[in-house]
Protein backbone atom coordinates (compact mmCIF):
# COMPACT_ATOMS: atom_id res chain seq x y z
CA UNK A 1 0.00 0.00 0.00
CA UNK A 2 1.69 3.29 -0.92
CA UNK A 3 1.48 6.03 2.10
CA UNK A 4 0.94 9.20 0.62
CA UNK A 5 2.16 11.64 4.05
CA UNK A 6 -0.22 14.39 2.92
CA UNK A 7 -3.09 11.63 3.37
CA UNK A 8 -3.93 10.59 6.66
CA UNK A 9 -3.56 6.82 6.63
CA UNK A 10 -7.26 5.85 8.05
CA UNK A 11 -8.41 7.34 4.60
CA UNK A 12 -6.14 5.37 2.23
CA UNK A 13 -6.94 2.33 3.97
CA UNK A 14 -10.59 3.16 3.60
CA UNK A 15 -9.95 4.09 -0.02
CA UNK A 16 -8.49 0.55 -0.26
CA UNK A 17 -11.56 -1.01 0.84
CA UNK A 18 -13.84 1.02 -1.06
CA UNK A 19 -12.25 -0.23 -4.04
CA UNK A 20 -12.24 -3.79 -3.09
CA UNK A 21 -16.33 -3.68 -2.23
CA UNK A 22 -16.62 -1.39 -5.82
CA UNK A 23 -14.94 -4.13 -7.93
CA UNK A 24 -16.80 -6.69 -5.72
CA UNK A 25 -12.90 -9.01 -4.39
CA UNK A 26 -15.04 -8.07 -1.31
CA UNK A 27 -19.03 -9.17 -1.81
CA UNK A 28 -21.98 -7.77 -0.17
CA UNK A 29 -22.23 -9.95 2.75
CA UNK A 30 -19.13 -11.40 2.88
CA UNK A 31 -17.21 -11.45 6.00
CA UNK A 32 -13.86 -8.94 6.15
CA UNK A 33 -10.69 -9.82 7.51
CA UNK A 34 -10.49 -8.86 11.23
CA UNK A 35 -8.68 -5.45 12.95
CA UNK A 36 -5.83 -7.77 13.53
CA UNK A 37 -5.33 -9.13 9.98
CA UNK A 38 -5.77 -5.88 8.18
CA UNK A 39 -3.08 -4.16 10.34
CA UNK A 40 -1.31 -7.67 9.62
CA UNK A 41 -2.39 -6.88 5.53
CA UNK A 42 -1.32 -3.13 5.52
CA UNK A 43 1.55 -2.61 8.46
CA UNK A 44 -1.01 -0.42 9.98
CA UNK A 45 -1.64 0.15 13.88
CA UNK A 46 -4.86 -0.97 15.21
CA UNK A 47 -6.02 2.85 16.20
CA UNK A 48 -5.84 3.69 12.38
CA UNK A 49 -7.52 0.48 11.08
CA UNK A 50 -10.17 0.52 13.85
CA UNK A 51 -10.76 4.53 12.64
CA UNK A 52 -11.07 3.35 9.14
CA UNK A 53 -13.61 0.83 9.63
CA UNK A 54 -15.49 2.91 12.04
CA UNK A 55 -15.87 5.41 8.82
CA UNK A 56 -16.93 2.76 6.73
CA UNK A 57 -19.62 1.69 8.79
CA UNK A 58 -21.12 5.36 9.31
CA UNK A 59 -20.28 5.53 5.40
CA UNK A 60 -22.87 2.61 5.39
CA UNK A 61 -20.00 0.10 3.33
CA UNK A 62 -19.74 -2.43 6.39
CA UNK A 63 -21.57 -3.32 9.40
CA UNK A 64 -20.61 -5.14 12.18
CA UNK A 65 -22.48 -8.77 14.30
CA UNK A 66 -21.15 -8.95 17.50
CA UNK A 67 -19.42 -11.97 18.34
CA UNK A 68 -19.46 -12.65 14.64
CA UNK A 69 -17.24 -9.88 13.10
CA UNK A 70 -17.56 -7.44 10.04
CA UNK A 71 -19.21 -7.40 7.19
CA UNK A 72 -19.88 -6.07 3.67
CA UNK A 73 -23.06 -4.47 3.57
CA UNK A 74 -25.84 -4.73 1.21
CA UNK A 75 -26.74 -1.72 -1.81
CA UNK A 76 -29.16 0.55 0.53
CA UNK A 77 -32.15 2.37 -0.84
CA UNK A 78 -33.06 5.79 0.64
CA UNK A 79 -37.08 7.39 0.31
CA UNK A 80 -36.98 10.66 -1.15
CA UNK A 81 -38.13 13.34 1.05
CA UNK A 82 -42.02 14.51 0.58
CA UNK A 83 -40.54 18.48 -0.20
CA UNK A 84 -37.47 19.87 -0.04
CA UNK A 85 -36.26 20.66 4.07
CA UNK A 86 -33.97 23.83 5.05
CA UNK A 87 -33.07 24.50 8.47
CA UNK A 88 -33.24 27.87 8.45
CA UNK A 89 -36.55 28.07 7.27
CA UNK A 90 -38.33 25.86 9.43
CA UNK A 91 -36.65 27.31 12.55
CA UNK A 92 -38.06 30.97 11.63
CA UNK A 93 -41.39 29.44 10.66
CA UNK A 94 -41.27 28.00 14.44
CA UNK A 95 -40.35 31.48 15.87
CA UNK A 96 -36.09 30.37 16.78
CA UNK A 97 -33.51 32.56 15.01
CA UNK A 98 -31.14 30.06 13.01
CA UNK A 99 -27.68 30.87 13.35
CA UNK A 100 -24.79 28.57 11.81
CA UNK A 101 -21.15 28.74 12.91
CA UNK A 102 -18.33 27.71 10.19
CA UNK A 103 -16.13 25.46 12.02
CA UNK A 104 -13.41 24.69 9.57
CA UNK A 105 -13.14 25.33 5.72
CA UNK A 106 -10.70 24.12 3.47
CA UNK A 107 -10.59 22.54 -0.13
CA UNK A 108 -9.04 19.42 -0.26
CA UNK A 109 -9.52 16.14 -2.81
CA UNK A 110 -12.54 14.19 -3.08
CA UNK A 111 -10.46 10.77 -2.76
CA UNK A 112 -12.06 7.46 -3.34
CA UNK A 113 -14.76 8.02 -0.07
CA UNK A 114 -16.05 11.05 -1.35
CA UNK A 115 -15.49 10.72 -5.04
CA UNK A 116 -17.99 7.72 -4.88
CA UNK A 117 -20.47 9.20 -3.42
CA UNK A 118 -20.32 12.68 -5.61
CA UNK A 119 -19.91 10.54 -8.55
CA UNK A 120 -16.35 12.82 -9.44
CA UNK A 121 -13.18 11.85 -10.04
CA UNK A 122 -10.88 11.10 -6.70
CA UNK A 123 -8.53 13.88 -7.73
CA UNK A 124 -11.05 16.81 -8.08
CA UNK A 125 -11.27 19.04 -5.80
CA UNK A 126 -14.30 19.65 -2.71
CA UNK A 127 -14.76 22.20 0.02
CA UNK A 128 -15.28 20.38 2.72
CA UNK A 129 -17.24 22.59 5.16
CA UNK A 130 -17.90 21.97 9.00
CA UNK A 131 -20.34 24.03 10.41
CA UNK A 132 -22.38 23.91 13.65
CA UNK A 133 -26.45 24.57 13.17
CA UNK A 134 -27.94 26.48 16.30
CA UNK A 135 -31.59 27.56 17.13
CA UNK A 136 -31.42 31.06 19.70
CA UNK A 137 -28.00 30.08 20.24
CA UNK A 138 -28.74 26.29 21.07
CA UNK A 139 -26.61 23.75 19.04
CA UNK A 140 -28.27 21.48 17.08
CA UNK A 141 -26.68 19.78 14.36
CA UNK A 142 -23.05 19.03 13.40
CA UNK A 143 -22.69 19.22 9.67
CA UNK A 144 -19.85 18.23 7.11
CA UNK A 145 -20.33 19.42 3.53
CA UNK A 146 -18.43 18.52 0.57
CA UNK A 147 -19.23 20.68 -2.29
CA UNK A 148 -17.36 21.01 -5.92
CA UNK A 149 -15.27 23.45 -6.07
CA UNK A 150 -15.38 23.61 -9.87
CA UNK A 151 -19.17 24.33 -9.52
CA UNK A 152 -18.64 27.25 -7.10
CA UNK A 153 -15.55 28.60 -8.01
CA UNK A 154 -13.77 31.75 -5.12
CA UNK A 155 -16.01 30.51 -2.50
CA UNK A 156 -15.51 31.52 0.97
CA UNK A 157 -15.86 30.49 4.47
CA UNK A 158 -16.97 34.82 4.91
CA UNK A 159 -19.66 34.40 2.28
CA UNK A 160 -21.12 31.25 4.14
CA UNK A 161 -20.86 33.10 7.32
CA UNK A 162 -23.09 36.34 5.88
CA UNK A 163 -26.31 34.10 4.67
CA UNK A 164 -27.04 30.39 4.11
CA UNK A 165 -25.13 28.11 2.38
CA UNK A 166 -28.02 27.70 -0.13
CA UNK A 167 -29.05 31.49 -0.52
CA UNK A 168 -24.93 31.66 -1.41
CA UNK A 169 -25.21 29.35 -3.89
CA UNK A 170 -28.54 31.42 -5.54
CA UNK A 171 -27.37 34.82 -5.02
CA UNK A 172 -23.81 34.25 -5.54
CA UNK A 173 -24.31 31.90 -8.47
CA UNK A 174 -27.55 31.25 -9.40
CA UNK A 175 -27.46 28.09 -8.89
CA UNK A 176 -30.73 27.11 -7.04
CA UNK A 177 -31.10 23.73 -5.49
CA UNK A 178 -34.37 22.17 -6.60
CA UNK A 179 -34.11 18.57 -5.52
CA UNK A 180 -32.40 16.56 -2.23
CA UNK A 181 -32.05 12.88 -1.44
CA UNK A 182 -31.95 11.80 2.14
CA UNK A 183 -30.86 8.95 4.21
CA UNK A 184 -31.47 8.86 8.20
CA UNK A 185 -30.08 6.26 10.59
CA UNK A 186 -29.15 6.00 14.15
CA UNK A 187 -25.84 7.11 14.88
CA UNK A 188 -23.37 8.03 18.29
CA UNK A 189 -21.83 10.84 18.92
CA UNK A 190 -18.22 11.34 18.75
CA UNK A 191 -16.88 13.29 20.92
CA UNK A 192 -15.68 15.92 18.95
CA UNK A 193 -19.48 16.12 17.56
CA UNK A 194 -20.35 15.95 20.78
CA UNK A 195 -18.46 18.60 22.50
CA UNK A 196 -19.84 21.22 19.87
CA UNK A 197 -23.26 20.05 20.50
CA UNK A 198 -22.69 20.37 24.12
CA UNK A 199 -23.94 16.43 24.62
CA UNK A 200 -22.72 13.63 26.26
CA UNK A 201 -20.28 11.75 23.90
CA UNK A 202 -21.40 8.05 22.56
CA UNK A 203 -25.22 9.58 22.68
CA UNK A 204 -27.73 8.11 20.29
CA UNK A 205 -28.03 10.81 17.91
CA UNK A 206 -29.36 10.90 14.01
CA UNK A 207 -27.26 10.95 11.05
CA UNK A 208 -28.43 12.19 8.08
CA UNK A 209 -27.02 12.16 4.41
CA UNK A 210 -27.72 14.60 1.76
CA UNK A 211 -27.35 14.50 -1.85
CA UNK A 212 -28.44 18.10 -2.99
CA UNK A 213 -29.10 18.54 -6.68
CA UNK A 214 -29.08 21.73 -9.29
CA UNK A 215 -31.40 20.57 -12.41
CA UNK A 216 -30.45 16.75 -11.37
CA UNK A 217 -26.71 17.67 -11.22
CA UNK A 218 -25.28 16.85 -7.58
CA UNK A 219 -24.12 20.06 -6.28
CA UNK A 220 -23.66 19.03 -2.06
CA UNK A 221 -22.72 15.84 -0.37
CA UNK A 222 -23.78 16.56 3.81
CA UNK A 223 -23.59 14.32 6.35
CA UNK A 224 -25.53 15.70 9.43
CA UNK A 225 -25.21 14.68 13.26
CA UNK A 226 -28.86 15.96 14.40
CA UNK A 227 -29.34 15.88 18.36
CA UNK A 228 -31.89 12.64 19.32
CA UNK A 229 -33.09 14.80 22.23
CA UNK A 230 -33.95 17.69 20.19
CA UNK A 231 -35.14 16.34 16.79
CA UNK A 232 -38.47 14.50 15.64
CA UNK A 233 -39.01 13.77 12.28
CA UNK A 234 -42.30 13.16 10.33
CA UNK A 235 -42.80 11.89 7.10
CA UNK A 236 -46.89 12.78 5.75
CA UNK A 237 -48.19 9.99 3.52
CA UNK A 238 -50.98 10.63 0.96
Amino acid sequence: MIKNKRIPLYLQLMDQIIDKINTQEYREQEKLPSEREFCDLYGMSRITVRQALQELEREGYIYKLHGKGTFVAPKSYSQNLVKLYSFTDEMRKIGKVPTSKVLSFEAVKAEESIGNKMGINPTEEVYKVVRLRLADGEPLMYETSYIPVSKFPGLTQELLEKKPMYEVFYDDYTVPVNKAVESFSPTLVREEEAKYLQIPSKQTAMLIKRYAYSNEQLIEYTITVARGDKFEYKVELT
